[in-house]
């Protein structure tokens, strides 16, 4: 059963009537030439619908419960995955899993949240939401891939590291500080991937690569729009106006130079198709990586510099009077 979000209810409406005229079709009344037509209404509705969504429709849609998450996307897009567990201080933490797998035929080390599916995979996973042991285990995973030449993946998928006091007792800002660091000092190549929600810290921590794609319905942020909300004015009402300020859609970091490339979706988002999803996601991760495979230690880690540098330049420059300084 489909799990529709609130802007999505005319679609709703009319595939429900599709569905009820299939459950007719049984019958002797020749019903396909309306059935065609509805379909094709409920197509050019959804086209229509998902063409101008908000930067808040967007991050419904970033976090619709039956979008493709870690596991979906090992299972479809990588090959002969071999997980790699515990951070060697503390434990393993399953909102961050990785190990070697194999992309197109080349071998690499793939890293990302898991949110889980259900009520009792999402708690065992914690929501995605990733604590101090599990940013230590990328570090781990990071730097073996740095050691045996493999190029790294991640995929980024949570609305923000774990809050909790447990993992503040732990080290969770210095473990992510630490994770964000081994990203930019990796000798070999590194290609991240948003594919949900990249709340904060905890997404930059795994997504601090040369390469940085999104998917087309994604969104990447310092804050979720309802704490931006809480802090702005109060109240988690205004986090639609909160998104919108925040420019946290792929095509708006896109302009801004935060991110390298939008992935497209599937008509009406991921969670519709998750084949067609993960299999554009896995294509366009093994083109970028193709374009890294030649370059130098040292190249790889001047390109990470100066893309970051490089971001916001522009608007500060505006800012100041002097545009493109």
């Amino acid at each position: 059963m489909n799990t529709y979000l609130e802007f999505e209810k005319p679609v709703a409406e009319l595939e429900t009537r599709i569905a009820e005229l299939r459950e007719a079709a049984g019958d002797d009344i020749d019903i396909a030439a309306e059935l065609l037509k509805l379909e094709q209404k409920n197509a050019a509705l959804l086209a229509e619908t998902y063409a101008s969504l908000s930067a808040w429709q967007k991050t419904q849609v970033a976090r619709h419960p039956a979008r493709p998450h870690f596991r979906d996307y090992l299972a479809s897009a990588f090959e002969d995955f071999v997980p790699l567990g515990g951070d060697r201080y503390f434990g393993d933490d399953l909102a961050i899993m990785g190990g070697l797998a194999r992309l197109g035929g080349r071998r690499i080390m793939l890293i990302g949240h898991e949110k889980g599916h259900d009520t009792e995979s999402r708690i065992r996973h914690n929501f995605g939401m990733g604590k101090p042991e599990g940013y230590r285990k990328a570090v781990r995973l990071m730097e073996l891939a740095g050691r045996f030449g493999l190029p790294v993946v991640t995929l980024v998928d949570t609305s923000g590291a774990f809050p909790g006091i447990e993992a503040e007792e732990r080290g969770q800002a210095e473990a992510i500080a630490r994770s964000t660091e081994a990203c930019l000092a990796l000798p070999v190549p590194m290609v991240a991937a948003i594919v949900g929600e990249g709340g904060s810290g905890g997404a930059v921590a795994l997504a601090s690569a040369e390469r940085v794609l999104m998917m087309e319905h994604a969104v990447y942020s310092v804050i979720s729009p309802e704490g931006c909300a809480s802090i702005l004015w109060r109240t988690a009402e205004r986090a639609p106006q909160a998104a919108d300020a925040m420019k946290m859609t792929a095509q708006d970091l896109l302009a801004l130079g935060v991110i390298d490339r939008i992935v497209p979706e599937p008509l009406g988002g991921a969670h519709r198709d998750h084949r067609s999803a993960i299999l554009a996601l896995g294509e366009a991760i093994g083109e970028e990586l193709d374009v890294l495979s030649g370059k130098s230690p040292k190249e790889l880690r001047r390109v990470r510099e100066e893309r970051y540098l490089a971001v916001g330049q522009e608007r500060r420059g505006e800012r100041l009077g002097r545009p493109g300084t």
